[in-house]
């Protein structure tokens, strides 16, 4: 309880202790959970609602619909609308005019105009900076029970997110900050309308009967909520989901680009959300200022949800091991370690509590265990070597098809590549980073160079994004022009997301992660590599087409000077010969038997030579007719060309590009790992069938011959089986 003195030594020294609670903590330090200032406090406002709405929305399994509205105010127009009556910028002049004036500096100056001049364009500036908003945030998602509401929203560290699990959030504080902000900046309690439903993505399901409104503040010092009007109606509409509305001060116009790009990569990271954002302002009466973006939905499917999983053994710590210790039922230590821990097997287990030696049994309680032996047991879990890594199942990443649409929605790129590096771990956390390369694009994020886009746990990182391992590795651990594409000019897109139980975020902000961690640095850098060449692959089939057509475009550049020069040479051959007739010169002197080797090799074939001065004399081959025979030729080398390229790509099969070429849709497979139990394999001489669960096969012989008991099987080679999942 903040208050609260304890006397002693610290009280005589002048001293006062005094303890304070979680909302009153992070009222004081608001900077801690990314509210620096007004303009960030209104970014992160909306920020944590809206994924908050995507929590509820995906919790059920339900295709989220979330529209923000925000609406600006001035503090005139704050002031009418919370009923206040002030002086200075409110609906009624001053009393005390003095009050509002800057003190003037004790030196006199005669430039008086000037400094009010000054002051008025510091105090009109500060004025802009000072609006207030009032921001709706509704979605389709699960809702909230009646009574949970106050303890959801006004209790600070309290939430549903602990655990190890793959979230968005962890510490209970997104939508709380946003409470005590709207307390500390306006001092208005938030509405929460809320109607709640267990399951989604059933269009049958009934809807809530009833929707329940939550006027809601917060006690800072006692970190409790102070429920202002709570009461439920009737749901006539069918409505299922929430509406926030809060009322907190802050700054469109420095932070406007940063909530525009927010939501443009929320719509890259999640394709299968429609989100709407509008912005008005009250005391803009042209509605020029006004602003509105709609992402409609690309693709309906939605990531698995994510499993909560046990503490791997290599991530333990006294503390955690001490907590498990007092909260779990288990009756021995070797089933303690077991049940509370992953990856421990009852014979590895029995391994483990042998190599602790002397005061250690199999048998021994879990409470029994004193701090000195909690200390050796922790550092042999971190030590042994044998415990299966974290499973990477458990975890929800987008998804290859996913992340290709949704850059393909906001980035329209002409060339796009994505990956999945497999699972790995640090610390007992596992962790998939999936990866994408875009070239091209008609948006902000296309343009020269290379531009990175970070995603952690499907949540955009706009911040620090210089320190944050995708840059680093992006900037200086990949050689583009291995892959032949130009860091410089070309306009390429990098996009990383990164999905782990625990996201090694560097600092307080949750905006960037270090470069640090080996093993998601070089997750990285496989997934961008992977990327890379496959753009490799279809950018030399583009530099050859782009080479061959180059090649056309300077042969018909020289066609002109080049018919030209040879209808000259071909006159001049004949003009020759008509003065040679009527000289009457021979000049089968030159073509005697003594002529030398060389002169033999360059002789002219007289049959061929009177063959074209008789066409040239006729006009059969003039000017024109070389134009358009050197034209024809080189149209036919390039078909001839872009046939070979066509059959090097598809690996010796000619016909050139087909038409089903465009249309080809792509692939994506996703890849099971940690998958090597060979026990239920079905093998066939052509494949081999591993099943992801267990299946039991029922065959049944009748006349010697084998069939299946009923209908529905799966025929595989001449065999017929029966799959019983």
């Amino acid at each position: 309880m903040s208050g609260k003195k304890k006397k002693g030594g610290a009280a005589q020294k002048g001293e006062v202790q005094v303890s304070k609670s979680p909302a009153e903590f992070f009222a004081e330090n608001q900077a801690i959970a990314g509210f620096d200032n007004m303009g960030k406090s209104l970014y992160t406002s909306i920020r944590e609602l809206m994924e908050n709405s995507l929590d509820a929305c995906e919790s059920i399994n339900e295709l989220p619909e979330i529209s923000v509205s925000i609406e600006e105010f001035t503090q005139a127009e704050f002031n009418v609308l919370r009923g206040l009556h002030t002086g200075k910028g409110g609906t009624a002049s001053p009393i005390d005019a003095e009050l509002f004036q800057k003190k003037s500096s004790s030196r006199k100056s005669t430039g008086g105009d000037d400094a009010a001049g000054e002051d008025g364009k510091k105090s009109k500036k500060k004025a802009s900076q000072e609006g207030y908003f009032r921001i709706k945030v509704r979605d389709n998602g699960c809702g909230m029970r009646h009574n949970d509401v106050p303890n959801l929203l006004g209790r600070v560290l309290s939430g549903s997110k602990y655990g190890v699990r793959q979230t968005r959030g962890k510490f209970g504080l997104g939508a709380k900050m946003a409470l005590i902000w709207s307390k500390k900046s306006t001092g208005v309690p938030i509405t929460v309308t809320t109607a709640h439903r267990t399951e989604g993505g059933n269009p049958d399901a009934k809807p809530p009967t009833k929707v329940s409104t939550c006027v809601l503040d917060i006690d800072i010092y006692k970190n409790c909520p102070r429920i202002i009007e709570h009461k439920q109606k009737n749901n006539t509409d069918g409505w299922v989901g929430t509406e926030m509305e809060l009322l907190i001060a802050g700054n469109w116009t420095t932070y406007k680009s940063r909530i525009v790009q927010y939501l443009q990569q929320l719509a890259i990271i999640t394709p299968y959300a429609k989100l709407e954002m509008t912005y008005t302002n009250a005391s803009d009466t042209t509605n020029k200022k006004d602003v509105s973006i709609r992402y409609d939905r690309r693709s309906e499917q939605m990531p698995p949800p994510a499993r909560e999983v046990k503490h791997h053994p290599s991530s333990v710590n006294n503390l955690l091991i001490q907590q498990l210790l007092e909260r779990t039922k288990t009756k021995t230590l070797a089933k303690f370690l077991t049940t509370e821990l992953s990856a421990v097997s009852a014979s590895l287990a029995k391994r483990v509590i042998a190599e602790l030696g002397s005061g250690f049994d199999d048998d021994m309680h879990p409470s029994d265990l004193t701090d000195k032996q909690i200390t050796r047991l922790v550092q042999l879990l971190r030590s042994v070597q044998l415990f299966r890594p974290p499973d990477g199942s458990c975890l929800s990443p987008l998804g290859e098809y996913n992340l290709n649409l949704g850059i393909r929605k906001v980035l329209e790129p002409t060339m796009i590549a994505t990956a999945r590096d497999k699972p790995g771990a640090y610390e007992g956390h596992p962790f998939i980073v999936e990866a994408a390369v875009a070239l091209g694009g008609k948006n902000d994020i296309a343009k020269e160079g290379i531009t990175v886009v970070r995603f952690a746990n499907r949540i955009p990182l706009l911040f620090e994004g210089g320190a944050d391992v995708s840059t680093r590795v992006a900037q200086t651990k990949i050689r583009w022009a291995n892959y032949k594409i130009d860091h410089k000019q070309d306009k390429i897109g990098v996009f990383v997301s990164i999905v782990s139980t625990k996201v090694p975020y560097k600092g307080t902000g949750k905006e960037y992660i270090g470069d640090d961690i080996t093993e998601i640095q070089l997750s990285v850098k496989r997934a961008l590599q992977s990327c890379c060449n496959q753009l490799k692959a279809h950018l030399l089939k583009r530099n050859a087409l782009r080479d061959i057509k180059e090649r056309k475009n300077r042969l018909v550049k020289y066609v002109p000077d080049v018919s030209r020069a040879l209808f000259g040479l071909l006159d001049g051959m004949r003009q020759r010969k008509r003065l040679q007739e009527g000289g009457g010169n021979d000049d089968d002197s030159h073509n005697s038997d003594d002529a030398s080797p060389a002169k033999k090799k360059h002789r002219l074939d007289k049959a061929a030579a009177l063959n074209m001065i008789r066409r040239l004399d006729r006009k059969e081959i003039t000017e024109e007719s070389i134009r358009d025979d050197l034209r024809a030729t080189i149209e036919a080398h390039h078909a001839i060309s872009l046939e070979e390229d066509a059959a090097d790509a598809k690996g010796g099969k000619k016909g050139g590009v087909g038409k089903g070429d465009e249309n080809r849709v792509p692939v994506f497979l996703v890849p099971l790992y940690n998958f090597d139990d060979p026990t239920h394999d079905i093998i066939h001489p052509l494949f081999t069938f591993r099943p992801i669960k267990p299946v039991k096969i029922i065959l049944q012989s009748k006349d010697g011959e084998w069939f299946p008991q009923r209908a529905g099987f799966l025929s595989i080679g001449t065999i017929d089986l029966d799959l019983v999942l």
